[in-house]
């Protein structure tokens, strides 16, 4: 290998996106690293190319923090937020694909934020305010047995290892596992008795430890994030006015919204050899390369 090309960053599978991230940039002290980086060193950008690469739609970053270091960074398609009838000029009421880096439990975190805002807004924060054409009607109307969001919710939560945060962002208390993940029924209850002066939210999501981020790469990192958002998709889609459709990957049928206006794009599977996400069983349709043997515990199901 040249200087030359020793010097190139990485690029994303399938998506030509450069990729120069490192894991050192997740700082479980002082949050994501995002200031004082090149733009192939800076995670808000990386992801943000290869979200639009891959769905072929544009997103908006949307950002908590300020200077060098942010807390958590979401991104929304573009298209769902110009859909709203009512809501158009804010974000709190799209759908979001998130990263976080909790400090407090020194864990990166990943996945699908639904906003509830409040019920009953302070006088000062009325922008804030639940309304009526928000993402998050459609997620409580998903969550009755039978229905495809709530199969679809119960099998990443239940099969999969994802977990689910449900309520006010104050509360402290563990969020639902396979192990006491309660059914859409009572999932749907504890997100209507959210405190309607409180900010409420939902988050479906994925949770590496420190040690785990230490023992990968930055571009193991960053694809696993993206396969990651590839699985939440399906419940994001069905909670959304739009419809992303993977230009790498089949939409099954069953799992369409009735409410889209963009279409799937078919396109051939990838090689069974790059479908290796930890965690994620090996009966789901193709995901992006993994994190390398000995990143992810020996209890989470590898293929």
């Amino acid at each position: 290998m040249t200087t030359s090309d020793a010097s190139r960053p990485a690029v994303l599978s399938d998506l030509g996106v450069p990729c120069a991230f490192r894991p050192e940039f997740l700082d479980f002290q002082r949050g994501i690293h995002v200031g004082n980086l090149t733009d192939h060193e800076r995670i808000t950008r990386i992801l943000k190319l290869a979200l639009e690469a891959r769905y072929g739609q544009p997103f908006v970053t949307e950002r908590w923090g300020r200077g060098v270091y942010w807390q958590w960074i979401g991104y929304l398609p573009r298209a769902n937020r110009q859909a709203k009838p009512v809501s158009s000029d804010v974000s709190f009421g799209c759908s979001k694909l998130f990263l976080q880096v909790n400090t407090a439990e020194r864990t990166a975190e990943f996945g699908l934020q639904i906003e509830r805002g409040y019920e009953k807004a302070p006088r000062e924060s009325r922008h804030f305010q639940l309304r009526e054409d928000w993402d998050w009607h459609r997620l409580l109307a998903g969550l009755k047995p039978k229905r495809t969001l709530a199969r679809e919710l119960e099998r990443l939560v239940s099969e999969e290892g994802f977990l689910v945060h449900a309520g006010c962002w104050e509360q402290t208390r563990e969020p639902f596992s396979a192990a006491s993940y309660p059914g859409p029924l009572k999932l749907r209850r504890a997100l209507e008795n959210a405190a309607k002066n409180a900010w409420a939210g939902f988050q479906l999501f994925y949770r590496i430890s420190e040690a785990e981020v230490r023992s990968a790469t930055g571009l193991d990192l960053v694809e696993s994030m993206l396969a990651v958002y590839r699985e939440v998709l399906p419940v994001m889609n069905l909670c959304m006015q739009i419809e992303l459709a993977d230009r790498h990957l089949t939409v099954p049928n069953n799992l369409l919204n009735p409410h889209n206006n963009i279409q799937p794009h078919p396109a051939a599977p990838m090689a069974t050899s790059n479908r290796k996400l930890a965690g994620l069983s090996v009966d789901r349709a193709p995901l992006n390369p993994a994190l390398p043997v000995g990143v992810f515990p020996a209890n989470r199901r590898r293929w």
